[in-house]
């Protein structure tokens, strides 16, 4: 068997107050394709982490049975951090309450970082350039700070997965489908992924501002064929941030379904051997996430929807309304949120107490919003 477990330890902020991170690993290091997976970096979404589980539990069985025919590395609880992170007996673990904001923001720019080592490096054999910009890669992660334990969870969370073929970033929405955000350059390749995972929208960007994980390790490849146009530079990296539908949807069924779905798509790879069977109807095309809209409430109050997850509405069309429980007289109470584009409901908001500028749904659509713009779609 080749399945081993390592434990890696954050620097303390505190004395005696250690974190560490269970890493979980198949193959035989340096085979091909690698796939990385990570859950929780948001640590307050939990679906990911019972996911995580009867992943591992399928890489196990197949290690077991000799199938696994690449390198996979699985971090079933990516943010110990945020992990422990309790407020008033809330759990708080989407940002990093000793400072350093989003959990899932703020990882660098590698792209940017090993640009200029790339001039004369690389040319039209493109399996040499894939090799040549991992190791720049590799190296440039090597080089980031790592002084605050949030920052050695990031350069740790990118050492492991820098390299790899397929890096999946496991998360959830407050109320949602399932769907995910990727590099517009991965479609349509990653339509078997989109239909193994039984996704409702595939959300494209090349850079979506924020600078999140999946965006790290993916938008490099991108960056790099857009600035050496002459050289032979594929998307050498397929990297997406998967929204395992709302926070409250946890169940053993619902969660072995999806790990099997992510099974297939790794035996659909080559990464795990055996047979994956029929590849699903693909439920969704990619759409650009300029053409999501993010609806959002001008006044606090109390959300009322008039649609339901899934719901196809047209511009116009009543989303919510929200009431304000002070008003004096109730027939005045309510403001009405309208969608500004045609499309599917893919979110809404699991508070339904909500405060002006809040995002209270996604509608995905499919024409660009003149608001929604590459660097500025992410919310915080």
């Amino acid at each position: 068997m080749t399945h081993r477990v390592e434990h890696i330890s954050l620097p303390a902020m505190s004395p005696g107050a250690v974190f560490t991170l269970t890493v979980h690993k198949f193959g035989e290091a340096g085979a091909r394709p690698k796939a990385y997976l990570q859950a929780a970096l948001h640590a307050d979404e939990t679906p990911p982490l019972l996911v995580a589980h009867h992943l591992l539990a399928n890489l196990i069985k197949a290690d077991k049975e000799g199938l696994i025919e690449g390198e996979i590395v699985v971090v079933p609880m990516a943010n110990p951090l945020g992990l422990s992170q309790n407020l008033d007996g809330y759990h708080v673990g989407r940002h990093n309450l000793d400072g350093g904001g989003n959990f899932n923001r703020g990882f660098p720019d590698l792209g940017a970082l090993v640009c200029d080592d790339m001039k004369g490096k690389l040319s039209d054999d493109a399996a040499k350039n894939i090799a040549t910009i991992r190791k720049a890669l590799v190296e440039a992660v090597k080089k980031l700070k790592s002084a605050t334990a949030h920052e050695a969870l990031r350069k740790i969370l990118l050492s492991l997965a820098i390299d790899a073929d397929i890096v999946l970033d496991l998360h959830c929405d407050l109320e949602a489908l399932m769907h995910i955000y990727m590099g517009d350059a991965l479609w349509p390749d990653a339509a078997d992924l989109a239909a193994d995972l039984g996704l409702r929208a595939v959300l494209l960007a090349s850079d979506s501002g924020g600078g999140p994980f999946d965006e790290a390790c993916g938008n490099p490849w991108w960056t790099l064929a857009k600035t050496y146009p002459d050289a032979a530079v594929p998307p050498a990296c397929l990297a997406g941030t998967v929204e395992y539908r709302g926070q409250a949807d946890v169940s053993d069924d619902l969660c072995k379904a999806d790990a099997d779905g992510l099974m297939r798509f790794l035996q659909r790879r080559s990464v795990v051997g055996g047979e994956p069977g029929a590849l699903p109807d693909l439920l969704c095309d990619g759409t650009s996430l300029t053409a999501t809209q993010i609806v959002k409430t001008p006044v606090p109050g109390v959300v009322a929807y008039a649609v339901q997850l899934g719901d196809i509405v047209s511009k116009g069309d009543l989303i919510a309304e929200i009431v304000d429980p002070t008003a004096v007289n109730p027939a005045i109470a309510r403001t009405k949120i309208h969608a500004a584009t045609d499309g599917l409901v893919l979110s809404r908001a699991s508070d339904k107490l909500v405060r002006p500028g809040q995002g209270i749904a996604k509608v995905t659509g499919t024409e660009p919003l003149p608001d929604r713009e590459d660097g500025s779609l992410m919310e915080d």
